[in-house]
């Protein structure tokens, strides 16, 4: 079975066949008939007896895409090479490369690079550690490191399927903040040895993104490796999804004419996002938050098998409030899901408090459809990019690290994520602000440069930037 693509798509497919027993015309008929539309013909080779060609399909449907493999496959003399399409041309060779800052084109250059000119840098760094920031890629160069044990939509699938995420991740990086990034995926789920791992290569980088790693060992390892490391620790999916839910929360907020303070809050689905996002809305303010599972609300007293819920039970909760998300819902002025497909009902959503905010971020299937809420929530927001009010982690990590970089921050701290989310909720002027656009587009340009000098600004209040606004290097 071949995976389906995108609606409206096109794929390759590469074919050789044997010109003695099919032509070309019955290929042409079979891709029409199964609903497939040809828009180029490229040979590959050409031999006496067989031919290969490229032939650039476009589908009006992605489930078309099995039915017209199917068609050629069943031809005689007819061999199925390779089915592509754009993404996976996209992605051939990896989607990130690297490239020399200065060019090599005569010996003077040479030694200059590399042997004998650069052991006076080496001499240098080893005389002033600090100074690997200025005279080496540690500057800009932020490791994106992942276990591929809680991939986005795919779950545990290991560290080969999970590159071409982190590379994506690279990708944003460069491009929305000029940020370098590496991805390096790890061959071990082990707590431990991702820790040592992580100390160990963390001399080449200026700070150090984990990702789509599992719960609860991401809180451990994020932990240990903020105490072990004099470099920003920044878990993403924890964090930068706290920070964006944390930017349209004061935006929808101020849709509708409500105080942080003053509103109950229900998050469900108390992962490593949930807990993060529980922990930065009660620092922004919000003192009455309930946080749901699968067993109920969570409530003080009783015990957990996780000590951060052990530690969530102590901090949410205020009212001892019992029951499913059903019974806790009512009342409810916003419901944050960090959880699974369906799970609020609209019975639920007429149960909330006068003019709902309803953020439903399981992806691709969300806690509630739009289609479904539209009518009983007065602000509707997702994690998709084909609703309006998408949330995208897209929105923090560039601008977050470009400011933890160009300062030299040793961490990041929660006065940090929260100076990020009222950046982000900035960028959206009064003028523009409605239910429908409560927070920027991924493509804003303002919304990185804007949370970069946020970060800036609030390590240097905080203590933990190691260069002022104002230094330049030498």
């Amino acid at each position: 079975m071949h995976t389906p693509l995108g609606t409206g798509t096109s794929i390759i497919l590469r074919l050789e066949y044997d010109q003695g027993v099919v032509n070309f015309g019955a290929i042409a008929s079979a891709l029409s008939d199964s609903g497939g539309d040809i828009v180029a013909i490229d040979t590959n080779r050409v031999s006496s007896a067989k031919t290969v060609r490229d032939i650039t399909v476009n589908l009006n449907d992605s489930h078309d895409v099995d039915r017209v493999v199917s068609s050629v496959e069943q031809l005689p003399g007819v061999k199925l090479i390779n089915v592509s399409d754009q993404t996976f041309l996209m992605h051939l060779g990896g989607k990130i490369e690297m490239h020399p800052k200065v060019p090599i084109k005569n010996r003077d250059d040479l030694s200059r690079v590399y042997t004998p000119g650069v052991a006076r840098i080496c001499m240098a760094i080893h005389d002033d550690p600090t100074r690997a920031h200025t005279l080496t890629i540690k500057r800009n160069t932020v490791a994106v490191v992942s276990d591929g044990s809680a991939v986005l939509g795919l779950g545990n699938i290991g560290p080969e399927a999970a590159m071409p995420v982190m590379e994506g991740k690279a990708v944003l990086f460069k491009q929305m903040a000029g940020v370098d990034a590496f991805p390096i995926c790890l061959n071990t789920q082990d707590t431990d040895e991702i820790v040592a791992i992580v100390k160990a290569i963390a001399p080449s980088f200026g700070g150090i993104n984990l990702e789509d790693i599992s719960a609860p060992r991401c809180f451990e390892i994020e932990e240990r490796l903020q105490k072990e490391l004099d470099i920003p620790v920044f878990h993403d999916d924890q964090h930068g999804t706290a920070v964006v839910i944390l930017a349209a929360l004061l935006n929808a907020l101020k849709v509708v004419g409500k105080k942080l303070e003053q509103c109950r809050v229900v998050v469900c689905g108390v992962g490593a996002a949930g807990m993060a996002c529980s922990k930065i809305l009660l620092a922004s303010g919000v003192t009455d938050l309930i946080g749901v599972d699968r067993h109920g609300a969570i409530v003080r007293g009783n015990a957990y098998p996780h000590e951060v819920w052990n530690w969530f039970a102590e901090h949410t909760n205020p009212f001892m409030v019992r029951g499913s998300l059903s019974e806790v819902i009512e009342g409810a002025d916003v419901f944050i899901g960090l959880s699974g497909p369906g799970v609020l009902k609209v019975e639920d959503v007429k149960r909330m408090a006068a003019d709902p905010i309803v953020f439903a971020m399981a992806n691709p299937n969300p806690e509630i459809m739009p289609e479904e809420a539209e009518p009983y929530v007065r602000v509707m927001a997702t994690g998709r990019s084909d609703y309006p009010n998408q949330i995208n982690n897209v929105l923090c990590f560039p601008g977050m690290f470009r400011g933890v970089l160009d300062c030299r921050a040793s961490q990041i701290t929660e006065t940090m994520k929260l100076a990020a989310a009222y950046a982000i909720a900035s960028v959206v002027s009064d003028e523009e602000l409605n239910e429908q656009y409560i927070i920027p587009s991924v493509f804003n340009h303002q919304v990185a440069d804007r949370v970069s000098k946020a970060v800036i600004a609030a390590a240097c209040d905080a203590g933990v930037a190691r260069r002022s606004r104002d230094s330049r290097d030498i």
